[in-house]
């Protein structure tokens, strides 16, 4: 199972802008449709993007769309989340996780676990 580590989470003014990083552990990170997700404090975890394995384009929840890009480095073993225009409901603790295709990435059928999030605080 591929092992997953969060980083890049902070506290920034709304408006601004962060950009999130998850290292993937393994040798067939190419073999994997990646994904973020986020949850917010007394609120189920919610898809936010995820890409295909090639990095194309990806898939977008409706409320990050058009203010948030996923890519991927297949070299480095990382993927990536640019969040532009924060607004306060984005705070979140942010996830990544890694499936086999995007499809299975929105509904959840995931190849790794949960690890420990990077957290997104956005002022109003």
């Amino acid at each position: 199972q591929v092992q997953l580590v969060e980083s890049g989470g902070g506290l920034v003014q709304a408006g601004g802008s962060l950009r999130l990083s998850c290292a993937a552990s393994g040798r067939t990170f190419i073999s994997y449709a990646m994904g973020w997700f986020r949850q917010a404090p007394g609120k189920e975890r919610e898809f936010v993007a995820s890409i295909n394995r090639s990095g194309g384009s990806g898939v977008y929840a409706d409320s990050v769309k058009g203010r948030f890009t996923i890519s991927r480095g297949n070299k480095s073993n990382t993927v990536y989340l640019q969040m532009n225009s924060l607004k306060p409901e984005d705070t979140a603790l942010y996830y990544c996780a890694a499936g086999l295709t995007t499809g299975d990435i929105a509904t959840k059928s995931l190849l790794s676990s949960w690890g420990q999030g990077t957290q997104v605080t956005v002022s109003s």
